[in-house]
């Protein structure tokens, strides 16, 4: 019925759509502690493409945990990691990736952060939900978890290496 072509047009566009959903609106740490009323919750996005990328990421994180929960203190917060970064969270890294997995621990016992890392990419580099520790959320696709959050009213604060605390 349809030519190959415009099914590949099709599905390409809506791959386009979806990834510029997730990013269509990103808020800095500065808008979100302005807000007068505090958001439904707040989804941080870490994508560093650097396979040590948590080491720094992780702390930036808890700061930046500490100022939104200084201003809201119930605030739910979530954390998805989709980047090559995600690796670290494997049951085979615990030992080398030590402090990784103990923060990652800390945010969901003591801060009650849910922390998810793709299920795509993990699958890509031939992994499953059993190379990751049960505190590990496993999500179908990083990208997807982040259109969730966001469908329930989350803001979408994106830690790069140059994210400022406060600008």
């Amino acid at each position: 019925m349809y030519s190959m072509n415009f099914v590949k047009w099709l599905t390409i566009a809506g791959f386009l759509g979806l990834s510029y959903s997730v990013h269509a609106k990103e808020y800095s740490l500065k808008e979100i502690l302005a807000l007068s009323n505090p958001p439904h919750g707040v989804v941080i996005e870490i994508v560093t493409g650097d396979d040590a990328g948590l080491s720094w990421a992780l702390p930036k994180s808890q700061k930046i945990i500490q100022k939104l929960r200084g201003r809201f203190i119930d605030l739910p917060i979530a954390i998805v990691t989709h980047g090559r970064e995600q690796f670290a969270l494997t049951k085979k890294r615990q030992s080398s990736s030590l402090t990784a997995h103990d923060t990652v621990n800390t945010l969901i016992k003591e801060s009650k952060v849910e922390v998810h890392v793709c299920g795509t990419y993990a699958g890509w580099r031939g992994l499953n939900v059993e190379d990751f520790p049960q505190y590990v959320n496993v999500s179908a696709s990083g990208p997807a978890q982040i259109n969730d959050y966001k469908s329930l009213g989350y803001l979408l604060l994106i830690i790069r290496s140059n994210t400022p605390l406060i600008e």
